[in-house]
């Protein structure tokens, strides 16, 4: 389901769509539903009966695979990034959500947690857990790249640019594999930098794309009170709930790139909702301590 937003640039008018995949299910919605679904069908297939993941304090993958863990029969895992939330499951919603759905944590230090790609360290959690069917953090992998291959159909043929936000990389190639040659492929950077290029590009078999690193508002999960209020006037005056870590940053990304003439005149934009809005409780629990408004 797409919804429609007209907007003004400049003096002239840009469509911009918005591809409802959040409406997909409540918690395993957007490109965490396309990046589990595969990942699931090989589980199933190689008789893994565990999945063992990682993510943060309120990681929309944790809570997606520990929704779909519940779902279809399987025992999950979450490895947790930092070592102080063990003993803060039940005040962090996302941790609250997935250990209800079943979900197992172990929660280790910041630094541990970067060896998570490391063979040797897969190994002592299999020596601790046993055999399991492992996912990355964030889901991305070959198979979560062909199930977002499956987000743009037919009926988006006539877009110019695809917009959609980017925390690891996984979604973003599966677009750009499957956007048309004469479409631009727009990636919007949840996280300070410019590293991500790599890890798109090895995914990624077209060149129609670039990664947008402006407006990613300090780092992954950081916010102000500027990009709060463009949530909340943009629910107002849409109807539609972004939120704070990934769709939000993206779609102020696109009205400020309007603002500044970037589309050509009469652009067509499919902006991809990804999900997330599971996270926006957590946030507004760091907001209310920071004394900054919450999201509506």
């Amino acid at each position: 389901m797409n919804q429609q937003v007209i907007v003004v640039g400049n003096s002239y008018l840009i469509e911009l769509e918005i591809k409802r995949e959040d409406e997909i299910h409540s918690i395993i919605s957007g490109n965490k539903y396309r990046k589990l679904k595969y990942n699931l069908i090989a589980a199933k297939n190689e008789e893994k009966n565990v999945l063992l993941t990682f993510g943060g304090a309120f990681s929309n993958h944790i809570a997606a695979t520990a929704s779909v863990g519940k779902a279809f029969g399987f025992k999950t895992i979450g490895i947790i990034r930092g070592e102080e939330l063990k003993d803060k499951i039940e005040g962090n919603s996302t941790l609250s959500y997935a250990k209800q759905c079943g979900m197992t944590f172990k929660f280790i230090s910041r630094t541990d947690f970067k060896k998570k790609g490391d063979s040797y360290f897969i190994e002592t959690l299999k020596n601790e857990f046993g055999d399991f069917y492992l996912i990355p953090e964030g889901g991305t992998n070959a198979l979560a790249i062909k199930g977002c291959e499956e987000i743009l159909t037919e009926g988006d043929s006539d877009f110019n640019y695809v917009c959609a936000p980017v925390g690891t990389g996984g979604t973003l190639a599966g677009l750009i594999n499957c956007s048309k040659p004469s479409q631009q492929v727009l990636g919007f950077s949840a996280l300070k930098g410019d590293f991500l290029k790599q890890d798109i590009s090895k995914f990624a078999i077209k060149n129609n794309w670039e990664l947008i690193t402006d407006y990613h508002f300090g780092g992954y999960a950081k916010i102000n009170s500027e990009l709060i209020t463009f949530i909340n006037q943009f629910k107002k005056q849409n109807n539609i709930q972004l939120d704070p870590v990934y769709t939000g940053k993206m779609m102020f990304g696109i009205f400020d790139l309007i603002k500044k003439g970037f589309f050509p005149k009469g652009s067509k934009i499919l902006a991809i909702h990804t999900g997330g809005i599971q996270g926006i409780q957590g946030m507004n629990t760091l907001l209310k301590k920071r004394q900054l408004p919450l999201i509506q």
